[in-house]
This record gives C-alpha cells, sequence and structure tokens, in this order.
C-alpha cells in the first residue's frame, strides 16, 4: 500500500453537528470517522499508483483522492471538490440562499490551488487560465502551496517558458517580486532551471528582479553559478548592476565561478574589481581566490592559450570540443592575474602573512599536485618555494609526504637559487628530516596509485631512493625520535614502517606467480603434444608428415616451437619468483623484472597457441569452406584481447617503475625557468629592487 497524506479542510464541529453524529435521520455514514477500515470502504476501490495517495477529507469524510508521482504532481479537477462541496452544502441547509460555511469555502480554495499548481507544473495554461476566469477574485498571485509559492514559482522551476509568458502577462510588477517561505522569487527558481528565455521575460518585466535576494541572501546570479548553470550566470551576469553589490557579494561570486569552473566570468569579475585578488570569503573561512584555486589541480593549463589549430575548430563547434581546454587557459590567467594583483597591491610581508593564512597556499597546491599552480607562482616569485609553517616543512617537503613526483620534481629547477643545503633542517617534535619523510609509509589513498601490493613497495623504495640522492651524507645517518626510547636513522624507520607491505608484497608476488605458472604449464604441456601428434597424421612409410609442405603447415610447426619456448622460459621466470629471497632491495629492480619477463613470455606463448590451433584449420579445410577457419580465428583472438586488457596496465606499470624510474623524478623539459618564463624573472628582480628602494610596484609599465 502507498504512503496516504490526508488534507484535513474542517474547522471547529460546532454543536449542532455534534448533535448531527447522533441523529440518525441526517442521513450522514458516521462509522467512517473513527473507523480507517470504513474510510477505504466508502471512498471505494483506489488504483495504487506508485506515488503518493493524497486524500482530501472533509468534516472527516474521504471525499477525494489524487496520486502524486515521483514529480509531486497532483492530478485533481475543481470539479471533483466542488461536486463535494455542493452535496456538504445540501446536507447542512436546505435553504440554498444561505451562504457556504468556511469549511466548504476552503475546500473549493484548496481545490482551485491543488488544480493550478497541477496546471503549472505541467504547463497547461488553458486549464489555468480556465481556473482564474472562473473566479474573478481569484489572484495570479495566491499561494498555492504550503511553502507559499504561486504559480509563478512553480512554472519557472518547471521550465514551462510558454506558460510563463502568458503567465507574466496577466501579473503585475508586484506580482513578479513575491517570494516564498524561503525568500526566494520566481527569478531564483528561473536561476536555478537554466532555461534563460525564462529568465528574460521576468527581467523584462520588472528589472530590479536581479537585484532582489533569495535564500540566505543570495542573489539569483550567485544561485544560477553554484548550480553550475553557465548560459544562465552569462545572462544573469549582464543584467545584474554589480554597483549594487558589496564587496562581499562580490568575492563570493568570484569564489563561486571559481568552484564551478567558469573562469571567463571570474576574469571579468576580477577586472572590474581588481581588490577582490586580496579580499578574503568573511562566511567561508577567511579564503581567497587564490586559496580556492590552489586545490583545483585539473582545472589550470600549462598555457595561457589553446594551440592554433584548436581555435577554429572550437570557434565551429561553439566550444562542445574544446570548451574545457578553453577554460583551463583561462583558468591560467585568471592565476596570474590574481597573483600580480597581490605582488602589486601588498608589501612583502603582508603578502607572505596573506599566503599563509588561513592555510599556507603553496601547500595546499602541493597537497592537490596543482603543479602548475605552483609553477605560476614560483615563476614569479622564487622566494616563496622555501616558505614553511610551523612544524619547518616547506612545499618539497609536502611533495614527499604526499608522494608527488611532478611538484618534488621542481627542486631540481630550483636548488640553486638559495643555499639549499641549509633547508634540510629537522621538521617537527620527531626532528625529521626530509629523508625520514620518505622512509614513513605513504598513506593509503597515495599507495592505491599503483597496482598490487608489491609494486607499492617498489614504489615507496624509488621514492625512498629518490630523496637520498639529494640529502646530504650527514643526514643519511641522522636519528629521529619516535618516542622518548627509540631513535631511528631514515633506513630503520624505512624497515619499520613497511614490514607490513613486504609481507603483503611477498604474498602477492607468489600469488600471482602460482597462478601464471599454473597456465603456462598448461600451455607447455599442449603444445609439446602438438609437436608429436600433427595435424593430417604422417606417412606410414616415411613417417613423415603428410601436410609438411603446406604452408600453413610451416606456420604451426614455428608457432608450436615458439610456443613451448616461450611456456618454458615463463615457467622458469616465475619459479625464481617464488625462489626468492623477497628483501627489501628485491623488490626495486629483482622481482619486478622477473615479473615483467614472466608475463611478457606467458603473452607470447598463449599467441603462439592461438596461431597453431588456427593454422591447423587452414591446413584442413584447404582452401574449401575458408569461412570455417577465419570464423575460428577470428573467435580465438578473444582470449588474446582479454588477456591483453586485463594485464597491459600492469606491465606498463612494472616495466615504466623499473626502467623508467628517473622520469618520474625528473621531467626531460624544465617547467619552472624556461625561456618563457624569463620575463617572470626580470619582473622579480625588478620587484625586489624597488621594495629595496621603497617604491610602489606597477605592472603597467611592463
Amino acid at each position: 500500500m502507498n504512503p496516504t497524506k490526508q488534507i484535513e479542510i474542517s474547522s471547529s464541529i460546532t454543536a449542532k453537528e455534534s448533535n448531527k453524529k447522533d441523529d440518525p435521520e441526517c442521513g450522514c455514514d458516521h462509522s467512517t470517522v473513527n473507523n480507517p477500515e470504513s474510510k477505504n470502504k466508502a471512498g471505494g476501490s483506489k488504483e495504487e499508483d506508485e506515488g503518493e495517495t493524497v486524500e482530501v477529507v472533509v468534516e472527516r469524510q474521504l471525499i477525494l483522492a489524487a496520486s502524486i508521482g515521483d514529480d509531486f504532481q497532483l492530478e485533481v479537477t475543481a470539479d471533483q471538490i466542488n461536486s463535494s462541496c455542493a452535496a456538504t452544502a445540501d446536507n447542512q441547509t436546505v435553504d440554498s440562499e444561505i451562504p457556504l460555511d468556511e469549511e466548504t469555502k476552503q475546500l473549493r480554495i484548496t481545490a482551485k490551488k491543488i488544480s493550478l499548481y497541477h496546471a503549472a507544473l505541467k504547463g497547461d495554461w488553458e486549464k489555468a487560465e480556465s481556473i482564474l476566469k472562473a473566479d474573478t477574485s481569484w489572484s495570479v498571485s495566491n499561494y498555492i502551496t504550503r511553502d507559499n509559492e504561486t504559480a509563478l514559482h512553480i512554472a519557472a522551476g518547471a521550465k514551462h517558458v510558454e506558460f510563463v509568458e502568458k503567465l507574466i502577462d496577466t501579473m503585475t510588477l508586484d506580482d513578479m517580486v513575491i517570494i516564498n517561505t524561503h525568500g526566494n522569487t520566481a527569478l531564483c527558481f528561473a536561476a536555478t532551471s537554466g532555461v534563460v528565455r525564462i529568465a528574460e521575460l521576468m527581467v523584462k518585466k520588472n528589472k530590479d528582479l536581479p537585484l532582489i535576494r533569495g535564500f540566505g541572501n543570495a542573489t539569483p546570479l550567485f544561485m544560477a553559478i553554484s548550480y553550475q548553470r553557465k548560459q544562465m550566470a552569462s545572462y544573469l551576469f549582464s543584467v545584474t548592476d554589480r554597483k549594487q553589490l558589496t564587496s562581499q557579494d562580490q568575492i563570493e561570486l568570484l569564489i563561486a565561478t571559481i568552484h564551478s569552473d567558469f573562469y571567463d566570468i571570474s576574469l571579468e569579475i576580477l577586472e572590474r574589481n581588481p581588490k577582490l585578488a586580496i579580499m578574503r570569503d568573511t562566511k567561508n573561512n577567511n579564503e581567497t581566490a587564490l586559496h580556492v584555486l590552489a586545490r583545483k589541480p585539473s582545472a589550470i593549463s600549462s598555457k595561457s592559450e589553446i594551440s592554433i589549430w584548436k581555435k577554429p575548430i572550437n570557434s565551429w563547434t561553439k566550444g562542445i570540443i574544446y570548451g574545457k581546454d578553453v577554460m583551463k587557459t583561462l583558468a591560467h590567467q585568471l592565476v596570474k592575474s590574481l597573483w600580480g594583483h597581490v605582488l602589486r597591491e601588498l608589501p612583502e610581508k603582508k603578502m607572505l602573512k596573506f599566503i599563509k593564512h588561513p592555510t599556507i597556499l603553496l601547500h595546499d597546491a602541493a597537497r592537490a599536485g596543482n603543479v602548475e599552480f605552483l609553477i605560476l607562482l614560483i615563476q614569479s616569485y622564487p622566494n616563496i618555494a622555501w616558505e614553511d609553517d610551523d612544524d619547518g616543512k616547506n612545499v618539497f617537503h609536502i611533495a614527499v609526504e604526499n608522494r608527488l613526483e611532478n611538484v618534488f620534481s621542481l627542486i631540481h629547477e630550483i636548488s640553486g637559487l638559495k643555499d639549499f643545503s641549509a633547508k634540510y633542517r629537522t621538521t617537527g617534535k620527531e626532528k625529521y628530516n626530509m629523508l625520514h619523510l620518505a622512509a614513513k609509509l605513504a598513506a593509503p589513498n597515495h599507495l592505491n596509485r599503483v597496482s598490487g601490493a608489491a609494486l607499492q613497495m617498489q614504489r615507496e623504495l624509488l621514492w625512498f631512493k629518490e630523496v637520498e640522492k639529494i640529502v646530504l651524507p650527514s643526514q643519511r645517518g641522522a636519528k629521529c625520535e619516535v618516542d622518548s626510547l627509540i631513535k631511528l636513522t631514515p633506513c630503520e624507520l624505512f624497515t619499520k614502517e613497511h614490514k607490513d607491505l613486504r609481507k603483503d608484497g611477498e604474498e602477492w608476488m607468489k600469488n600471482t606467480a602460482n597462478s601464471c605458472m599454473l597456465v603456462s604449464t598448461l600451455i607447455a604441456t599442449v603444445v609439446f603434444a602438438a609437436a608429436f601428434t600433427v595435424p593430417g597424421g604422417n606417412d606410414g612409410n616415411s613417417g613423415t608428415p603428410i601436410f609438411q609442405h603446406e604452408f600453413w603447415f610451416t606456420i604451426f610447426v614455428i608457432s608450436d616451437a615458439f610456443g613451448l619456448v616461450s611456456s618454458s622460459t615463463s615457467i622458469l621466470m616465475f619459479l625464481s619468483i617464488l625462489t626468492s629471497r623477497y628483501a627489501e632491495d628485491d623488490f626495486l629492480h629483482s622481482l619486478p623484472s622477473k615479473l615483467l619477463v614472466g608475463i611478457a613470455s606467458l603473452f607470447i606463448s598463449i599467441v603462439c597457441m592461438v596461431i597453431a590451433f588456427s593454422a591447423t584449420f587452414f591446413m584442413l579445410y584447404n582452401k574449401k569452406n575458408m569461412w570455417i577457419p577465419a570464423t575460428v580465428t577470428a573467435i580465438a583472438i578473444v582470449p588474446i584481447s582479454c588477456f591483453f586488457a586485463l594485464h597491459f596496465g600492469l606491465w606498463i606499470d612494472t616495466f615504466h617503475n623499473t626502467y623508467l624510474s628517473r622520469l618520474l623524478f625528473r621531467p626531460h623539459q624544465r617547467k619552472l625557468f624556461s625561456s618563457s618564463a624569463s620575463h617572470a624573472v626580470d619582473l622579480f628582480r625588478e620587484l625586489k629592487k624597488r621594495r629595496s628602494e621603497r617604491k610602489y610596484y606597477r605592472w603597467d609599465q611592463y
């Protein structure tokens, strides 16, 4: 049975009506008042919909049932309730000239509300118009829901353009600004729906609507941005008088556009009020626009413009294909513009304080892996790379803790700018140096970037070895204070932290080797047996194969031989994995290399086995019914494809970590101080020179 909601429209029962209950001549069946089962019988059989049943009850008797589906549509006509009202009035009085009581009047009003709500929700203007014309005392500004929403609210939220257009023609300017219980106008509903035409009709009728705030003191523009309605946000931005917005409103809009990736609007807002670059959102932890951008690693491009060949395609497709790429370049421009205004407006001490509150700006970017953001800031002001937190950690310590190779690789480009060795001091109460941080076990979300415990152990070893290369020799043997009694060197700390991971890696390797060796053994057995039971058999006199001069027989022999050799190699590789000692260093190169050769050999043996199998069919059918061997060959490709799809990612990760690990930490292309960044370096030098002379820095001079 579907849930039931009763709408009971009745005033207090009068003494006269109470007497009627005891009068059998009144003609009413009062057994339904207190008996729920009788109510269902009196109401007749009702169809059970998927939605919720709404029952309208007058004088505690069920007279109407309507269905509400998932879209909360109330399908009920005024005639149904009006007829019920008439019946109720006849029972109460014989004189038709006496006015209806309040209960009946209220019921008729409820009927109109429900009918108008349903018409607005469906966009049925004819039905709504008939309801409005039937009673001239009824106004389009009347509330039709318990949240005090009018028909315009409902139709705007339901995205019915024609209904809204005709309804607005019947409304006054005051009707347009009616708010519901939550303080939202109909334009707020339109802003969240995203239908620009509805908003245009409303604003054309009343130009003050964009500035009338809704729930949470938010403007319709802010709502459209928050709901990521791009076209609606662009329109409302063009019709909203931004001079009437406070600075807090503007910074909220700027940050909202960043959250919604509307960077073109962000740039316009910043261009109109550059001081927003250093302003904080007091309603959101005093964050700035730069702090929000720092946590969006995938939003910023490495270039300020899309490539030449993408521009015409993006123009022809109206942003459908390369729209996201354009937004990333705009985000790049936004970061540069925001950071430029910060450097221009704030003295150095205030600027350093600005990037440390409420959180350290560069550390946020480092934790998120937002390397493009870091590059843009460090290019213009390289010294901020060494700004540390209360524990003495700078951006590179954060990169090691969070295992971010792309951020850590910047250390090779910036290390010459200062005395690098001075930056390798201990951090925190435990007196960790950078190598101790690399020795700590990474968080699970960082470990899971690589599949398999063995490969996770390999990645941890790669990090430890890479950091070990750049720290001072004295720090390789420095001890940290795990507690008051235990002091460990980086190597000892690594062993202690990764003890469980090493065991898991050993178990993972053995399980993988066992499974793969079983398959290799089966293939070796099959291809070995096939060599002595060749297709077509042997000549009875000479013992030579009958099809030995056939082309497909040659293919069969060669593939069978290769399959035997490769499967045997695979067995030996996986056997050597099972007999390994599983020391820490074995996970760095030895075990992964054996796994690579074993999986590659297994794949080759599977391919050779399938080729030999297919060649047999081509031999037997010999130009007759060639569709049969062709079909068999096509089907035989399925296991090869499955093996490739399921294990190729693992093989590539292992190969990359084992033989191309240098590329993880030292990319071949310089990012931080490339030739394109020379201008930013010149600006930084000029900035320091002018600040030393206590002069203001003006970007527009460059």
